[in-house]
Formats: C-alpha cells, structure tokens, sequence
C-alpha cells in the first residue's frame, strides 16, 4: 500500500502493448509491475490446447522483426538469442478460382520472375515500378506516421510530407491506387486484401495502407523457429523480467483510482492496492472504459467506436503431415467486390476468401507425423445481430466443403477448435471482434482513440485500439511509445 515511489508504474495487461511498455520501462530502470487477469502472456496473441495439439489463437503474421529487434536492444538482449526467427519462403501463396497461382517470394528479382510466370513480362515491369513506389511510401511513412507518437495535440504542429504522399496516391483509395500501377487482376488482389486487416473494404480503405502490402511483400514475413507466435509474449516476459519488471498472473485490475494530482493506485481483484504513479492499460479499451477507469478519463474517439469485422477460425489437429502445403495459403474466392459490400453492411460473406496456416516449422504443436492446420474467414462482428448458434454452424459447414474442395481432405473428423464471435467476446475483445476498430479516415491517426487521458495525468493506454493501430509490429510500437512518453514526464 503506501506511497508509490516516484516513478512506479502499473501496467495492466501482458499482452504485446503491456509488454512492449514494460522492457521499455524497466530498462530505464522504473519500478514496473505488470498485472495480468489470465494465467499467462500473451493477450491477443494467445495459444491453446486441445488434446496433443497446441494452436496459436491470435495473429499468424509478423513482419518487421526490427520492432522487436529494437525492443530486445533496450534492454541489452539479442533478438538472435532470445527468439530465433526464420523467414518464409513463400511468405503467402495465393490461389486463384482459375487454378492459377503466386507465390510471393523473397527479393525483388525472384518476385518479378514469379509475377512474369504468372502474368507476362510486361505486368511484371509494371509491378517492379510498383513495388519501389510501395518503397517510396513505406520511407515516407514509417518516422512520420507509423513509429511516431501521433497521438498528441502537438504532434499536429509537425511538419508532415503530406503533399508528398497526396503525389504518390496515398489519399486516393487503396484499390484505385494499385489499379493506377497494376492491370492483373491477380496481382491487384495480392496488394488489396491487406485491406481485410482494416476492417475496410479496398475501395474505402486510404492509399497510405499500401504501406501494410509492403511489410508483407517486400519486408517480408516471419515465424519463431520454436513455440509459435505465442513465443513472442513469453519472450517479452521473459526480457521484462529480467530487466526488472515484476509480472502477475491469474489478477485483475478492478479499478485505477485517481486523486487530485492524477492516478493514485490500481485495486485488484485480491483486494490490494498498488500504489502508482503511471498506469498503462493495455487491453480492451471500450471495456476498460465500462469498469475499470476513472470518470473523467473518457475520449470522445470512443462515443460512435466503429469496430472492425471478426473472424470465424477453425483450428485443426491432423494425424497427418502436408509436405507441399505453404506457411501461409491465401485461397481468394471468384467474387471479390461484393464480399466487401457483404462484410461491411454485417452480413455472411457469398464467397469468402480463406486464409489457411500451416506452421510447418512449429514441430512442438503436433505429435511426430501430425500437424495443426487453421483456416480463417471473415465474418460479421456481433454488432450485426446475428443468431451465432445457429449461423456458427452453418459456416462452418461451408468451410469445411470449401476446405475439401481446396485439396484438404475430409476435416469434419479432425480434432477442431472453433473460434467465431460470441468465443472472441468471451476473450475480452469488444463487439466479438479480435481486430479493434476499423481504420477508417475518422479513425486514423490523430483521430484513433488518444494514448493518454487528457483529464487524468498518469494515465496511459496502449494496444490496437490507439495509434499506430492493428497488427503485431503497430502494438509494440503502441507500447514502446507509451512508455517512451512516461519517462519524458518523468524527466
């Protein structure tokens, strides 16, 4: 109880947000404590077990190591050492409903012969004209607008390269800005349905989120050599710890208390009281705001929240291995436009596009000789009123015949953990969706939910519902950031 000694902070939540700001803070030698409600790391990039089987249940994709790179420097630890990477190769492979497909491939030259192969010579001089604009933006974007704090009134003062972004296409739409370069309507595909990471259709979706097509195609996508995605929270933990952090599990916060200068403490669960004089909250914001926060601490960002679509994910254990299968299978549908229209009004998509994983190189997460396999389709959040105990299986049944069709056998037997709405919801995450708020104009950037309570001192949050926004690399840096503005207070 007592005081909080000066510079103590609470963060609450051990997902990658929380544990990005606490190796960040405890490298700079802050009294950290870190309480989490489950009985691990992890949060959104979580891991479950089912029988010999163990699935990651949160993002499959990690691009830009250098973000974690960097985070492991702070504290004087090796990326190498403590979370051996290896990079894919493929780092997606796309079908077609033709029965064409693209492998995007490491290294421009590889990706302009593979783009030759599959659509002629003179597509794929367009498309290496193409990716050095994606070059272009990405140098433009990433100090001004991705791994800066953009979430202050003053970083508006800023001087930013807009005329420069508004020249190369960034306010146009993402669609119409790769229609502008490309002509295959495969390759346009392959730069467009990163939109699906936004919650946007790519005709609404800004030009600037080209951007995400370049981390994936062009930086490149990889996976932990051991432990799956889950290794990466265990990792961060590890680090935080060690630096000199303290972490929780199986406690909840239940209240952050506030006096006149600003925060005060964090209640538990436990009925303790830490003292503190920063508290970070990394998790779900609009539940945060429900219970846990201060009145006083709410942002007008979150009085309309538009939420991203969810997901229905079926996770399998194969008594069998898949020699030829990719890491990641991206299997478009033949209709394109109106599955958007058909997401964005809440409705079941008529031909959704599937995102099978395959983490081959994972060999803890099945027996010798099985496999897990994970196929993704996007679906409607809760918000669009559907009757999920009725509608769960009859999506699922589809996938499972669109899964047999696509070469994957008879599944409807095979271990299976299912994660639609109503199971996210259960997770903790807002409107049954794992994707936050969509990346609409109105919830970009500056205008994305603040990172600091402007009536609260002391008061921090950090994860995808702030800026930078969705994805692994954007949350750590949410939780890089967050901590690099406390000990500016500090200062």
């Amino acid at each position: 109880m007592g005081m909080a000694t000066r510079g103590a902070v609470v963060v609450i939540g051990a997902g990658l947000a929380g544990l990005a700001a606490a190796v960040r803070l405890a490298a700079a030698g802050r009294d950290v404590t870190v309480v989490e409600a489950e009985d691990g790391p992890g949060g959104c990039c979580g891991s479950a077990r089912l029988g010999p089987y163990r699935f990651d249940t949160g993002p499959s994709v990690l691009t830009m190591p250098g973000v974690l790179a960097g985070l492991f420097g702070v504290a004087g630890e090796d990326l190498d050492d403590r979370l051996p990477l290896r990079r894919l190769d493929p780092y997606y492979r796309l079908t077609y409903h033709d029965g064409s497909r693209l492998d995007v491939r490491p290294g421009e030259e590889a990706m302009a012969e593979e783009v030759r192969r599959v659509c002629g010579p003179a597509e794929a001089a367009r498309y290496v004209r193409f990716r050095r604009l994606l070059g272009e933006m990405f140098a433009i974007e990433w100090p001004s607008f991705i791994d800066a704090d953009m979430t202050r009134l003053r970083s508006l003062l800023r001087p930013y390269p807009l005329a420069r972004l508004a020249a190369l296409g960034g306010f146009r739409s993402l669609d119409a800005l790769v229609r502008r370069h490309l002509t295959d309507e495969r390759l346009i595909r392959a730069h467009t349905f990163q939109a699906l990471y936004l919650g946007m259709p790519p005709r609404r979706a800004l030009g600037i989120y080209a951007v995400i097509a370049h981390m994936d195609t062009v930086g490149g996508v990889y996976f932990p050599r051991e432990g799956g995605m889950h290794a990466i929270p265990r990792a961060l933990a590890a680090v935080a710890e060690k630096a000199g952090a303290v972490i929780r599990y199986g406690v909840r916060a239940v209240e952050v208390e506030t006096d006149t200068a600003g925060v005060a403490a964090v209640r538990l669960g436990t009925g303790e009281r830490l003292a503190a004089a920063s508290v970070v909250v990394a998790c779900d914001l609009p539940a945060a705001h429900a219970g846990l926060l201060p009145p006083g601490s709410g942002d007008w960002r979150l009085r309309r929240p538009r939420h991203a679509p969810s997901c229905l994910v079926l996770h399998f254990g194969l008594d069998r291995r898949l020699p030829a299968q990719a890491h990641h299978t991206l299997h478009f549908g033949e209709q394109w436009n109106s599955t958007f229209e058909a997401l964005a009004a809440g409705r079941p998509q008529p031909d959704p596009s599937l995102l099978v994983t395959y983490p081959e190189g994972d060999d803890g997460a099945a027996p010798e000789g099985h496999a897990t396999l994970s196929a993704l389709e996007p679906t409607a959040n809760l918000l669009g009123g559907h009757d999920w105990d009725r509608l769960t299986p009859r999506l699922e049944e589809r996938l499972l015949a669109r899964l047999a069709d696509l070469g994957y056998g008879d599944l409807s037997a095979a271990p299976r953990l299912t994660l639609d709405p109503p199971a996210w919801k259960r997770r903790g995450h807002s409107a049954g969706t794992p994707f936050a708020l969509d990346h609409r104009f109105t919830q970009t950037a500056w205008f994305r939910p603040a990172a600091a309570a402007r009536r609260v001192p002391g008061l921090h949050f950090a994860g995808m519902f702030t800026a930078p926004g969705v994805g692994v690399p954007p949350v750590l840096i949410s939780g890089r950031l967050t901590a690099e503005r406390i000990l500016e207070s500090l200062r």
